[in-house]
């Protein structure tokens, strides 16, 4: 691998840079925290070759929306039902604009 491929996973959001200790540094959270949302499948680290879990940005950024609800007196397993839950509908709705700017454009006609 060379530096520049090395470095070009510095910017992407799904490469797994942390480890268990530093993503919860991160968050303001315990592993234990970490463990309890994994359990309940909102996020699933990868693993180092040595077994360690290794989180990245995005399940950095969906922690912390769980932690933001956990915070606010929500049950951990109802937190990442939640997050789980308006991560699809922002999909949903993500495709169903893409939808509407395809079949808002207009189409070569056959005929042309």
């Amino acid at each position: 691998m060379t530096v520049e491929n090395s470095l070009d996973r510095l910017d992407d959001d799904d490469f797994p840079a942390y480890t268990m200790g530093r993503a919860a540094e991160m968050l303001g959270t315990t592993p234990g925290f970490l463990r309890a949302i994994g359990e309940a499948r909102l996020i699933t680290p990868l693993r180092s070759q040595g077994g360690h879990r290794r989180y990245s940005r995005y399940q950095l950024k969906i922690a912390a929306r769980a932690r933001e609800l956990v915070d606010q007196g929500t049950p951990v397993e109802a937190a990442c039902r939640i997050v789980i839950l308006e991560d699809q509908l922002e999909e949903a709705q993500r495709i169903n604009e893409e939808l509407r700017r395809s079949t808002a454009e207009p189409h070569p006609s056959a005929d042309a």
